[in-house]
């Protein structure tokens, strides 16, 4: 029987597939093919932390449940694992096919059977100097038992013969190689036969490591990598502080249950067989892979190499011209909305409005959400800066943002050693929703009133990200959506009953509903003979009974257009069932992420943006906003960028076909990429 939705741990691998194939694609500069093939291999180590792990748990406590398309989880599992092991195959492939064109423009990884004397004697010279300190081999015996290696570590299994100072038979040893040292070295330049000449970490280790056991042979010694369960376990219902709950755990995050095991294609069998053991895992948990274990290291060559002809053009963000006719942007906010749409436009309005109302005497509070916002950040010097010039700053601050647990500690710490009051939203629910509120002092001859200001957004409150994903942004003074705001900051600070909000749709109470209420209202106007339309932009759907009602959609004569990122469980294009339902996911330059949501709604057309995707947890285990965009004209722009500009791109679209899988859009006659549309335009303006 086929079933109506598809799989979610197939369509993660599905995009990733669709990333990697930028990689082949020979009109992407050079070292931006590197990144792609990098980023794949960042992708999937979540997606075996997280998503991987989880299978395998529900393997063991539910083996008989079936899985939303049908499947049992090991039916599931047993095709994950031998579509990863594909992409992986090709990744590595990809890999081997690049690095000749990387040498050919002067840009090389020496391996050490390719050494010269002089670079032998440089190496072994490092070797010495700057790793063999740092390094703490561990022979196995009966008393120094197989290490519980970090999760993702890059470690060496040394083979070994002879006998030791004790008189102990040598057999193996490992080697962790500790995360401080650095995976590529460059090669000075008076050796180097290129201009950019690197030596991989593996590369020292595998010439070298005899020299950690004096008096052995080393037989061989081979890379590897284990993969660890990373989802931590905090029961918020025990807990009587998050903070240090979670600090608790942070560190078991690195000695998780193993879920796959990556080791150099050329180990012998024996080696792979007792790796595997050690690490619980079979055969379809281990990746034999020619090349270096982890290629996320590789990422930090496009920095280190100085060839702007080998990566995307640089480009300056735009300012919004409005900015230009008053240096108060309080005043410019009072004219009416700002919209930004990043990276084309500047993330520093949104800075600069936090630092005007850390120093305005006039400013009385800021109230922020943060989700993720990165170990170094301007914005959060900003609200230091603000709780230290005496304003009432209250920061909700999200602890569970998983992979930024720690960063989000750490500023929670400092911001209140200021003096700002930091809470960490609701039990039980995340803070996704990317909320910032300023009240002000405004004053108009001898008259004075309060004012409230608004930032909302579709992506977190992170300056570099900013430049690198898709997102909008909407500053404004609307009273109404700023009422709504300083109520949900009361919800996540304070306790107290639901209370209606007139602009906004909130997780996890009116979002579902009102989305469900949109659709269906299309479906009535199609099947009264009316126009209707759908159209919506997010990074992933996967909530059945929006997917439900979007196939009624469909079947009433709905046109609907779906821009998807990633993974897709709604099946497009089946005769009778979603035949006037297409799917598209765009993957370039930069990370479509924004989520917009456009109904026709009988020609008032309805325009929310927002933060959430369309999944079960957006809806029901998250705090989450959508804000309509009013002003005709910004509104027109959302749906002219954000959407429209994507449903023509016919180089960065892929297209679901009827059994799920997607193929790419030919360019045609006239090729047009909307990303690249988008930049110059925003150059131009």
């Amino acid at each position: 029987m086929n079933y109506p939705l598809l799989n979610r741990e197939l369509g993660i691998l599905a995009f990733n597939e669709r990333v990697l194939a930028q990689a082949t694609d020979a009109a992407t500069p050079l070292l931006e093919r590197l990144r792609f093939v990098c980023i794949v291999s960042s992708n999937l180590d979540e997606f075996f932390e997280i998503r991987v792990a989880g299978l395998k748990e529900q393997m063991r406590e539910n083996p008989g449940m079936l899985t939303p398309d049908g499947m049992t989880f090991q039916q599931v599992y047993t095709q994950v694992s031998a579509r990863a092991q594909g992409l992986v195959e090709k990744q590595y492939a990809l890999l081997d096919a690049l690095l000749p064109l990387l040498e050919k423009e002067g840009i090389a990884f020496h391996p050490s059977g390719q050494w010269n004397d002089a670079q032998v004697a440089w190496a072994r010279d490092y070797f010495l100097r700057e790793l063999v300190p740092v390094l703490t081999p561990i022979g196995l015996d009966p008393a120094h038992p197989f290490p519980r290696v970090l999760n993702k570590s890059l470690n060496f299994a040394v083979e070994l013969e002879g006998k030791d100072a004790f008189g102990r038979e040598a057999d193996m040893a490992i080697v962790q190689a500790p995360r401080a040292l650095p995976r590529l070295v460059r090669m000075p330049p008076e050796i180097a036969p290129y201009a950019n000449s690197f030596v991989l970490l593996s590369s020292f280790m595998l010439r070298f490591a005899s020299e950690l056991f004096p008096g052995l042979t080393a037989k061989g010694c081979h890379q590897f990598r284990v993969t660890r369960n990373s989802d931590l376990f905090v029961d918020e219902d025990e807990i009587t502080n998050l903070r240090t709950a979670l600090q608790g755990e942070l560190p078991a995050r690195h000695l998780g249950d193993a879920v796959r095991l990556e080791v150099d294609a050329g180990a012998p069998g024996r080696l792979v067989r007792r790796l595997q053991v050690e690490c619980g895992l079979s055969d379809v948990d281990c990746y034999r892979v020619k090349g270096p274990v982890n290629l996320v290291r590789l990422m930090s060559l496009p920095e280190m190499v100085d060839r702007a002809d080998l990566k995307f053009a640089p480009f300056v963000p735009a300012q919004p011209k409005r900015l230009a006719s008053s240096h108060v942007i309080f005043d410019v906010i009072d004219q009416g909305d700002l919209l930004l749409h990043h990276p084309y436009d500047s993330f520093q309005p949104v800075l600069e409005l936090l630092l005007q109302a850390a120093r305005d005497p006039d400013v009385l509070a800021i109230k922020q959400t943060i989700y993720r916002t990165g170990i170094e950040s301007a914005l959060m010097d900003a609200l230091m800066e603000a709780a230290r010039n005496g304003k009432e700053v209250t920061v909700v601050v999200e602890l569970l943002a998983r992979f930024d647990e720690e960063t989000n500690i750490n500023w929670a710490a400092q911001l209140e050693a200021v003096g700002a009051h930091v809470v960490y939203g609701v039990v039980g629910h995340k803070c996704h929703a990317k909320m910032l509120l300023v009240v002000r002092r405004n004053r108009s001859g001898k008259k004075t009133q309060l004012k409230r200001y608004v930032h909302l957004g579709t992506g977190n409150y992170h300056p570099r990200t900013a430049r690198i994903y898709t997102d909008f942004g909407l500053i404004t003074a609307d009273e109404k959506l700023c009422h709504d705001v300083h109520l949900v900051f009361q919800q996540l600070t304070g306790i107290g009953g639901q209370t209606p909000l007139q602009g906004l749709w909130q997780s996890p109470f009116t979002m579902h509903t009102n989305l469900l209420e949109a659709i269906r209202r299309e479906t009535e106007a199609a099947q009264a003979g009316q126009k209707a339309r759908v159209i919506a932009k997010m990074n992933a759907l996967l909530e059945p009974s929006i997917i439900a009602e979007l196939y009624k959609a469909s079947r009433a004569g709905v046109k609907i257009d779906l821009i998807v990122r990633g993974v897709c469980s709604l099946r497009a294009g089946v005769r009778g069932l979603s035949e006037n339902i297409t799917v598209r996911s765009l993957v370039g330059r930069f990370l479509e992420h924004h989520r917009i949501y456009y109904f026709y709604a009988g020609g008032n057309e309805r325009v929310m943006l927002s933060s959430a995707d369309w999944m079960e947890r957006n809806f029901f285990r998250r705090v989450e906003v959508a804000f309509p965009v009013n002003d005709s004209k910004l509104k027109a722009r959302v749906v002219r960028e954000g959407l429209m500009v994507h449903l023509r791109d016919n180089q960065l679209a892929w297209l679901m076909q009827p059994d799920g899988t997607y193929a790419r859009r030919r360019p045609g006659k006239t090729p047009f990429n909307s990303q690249i549309a988008l930049l110059s335009e925003a150059t131009r303006n």
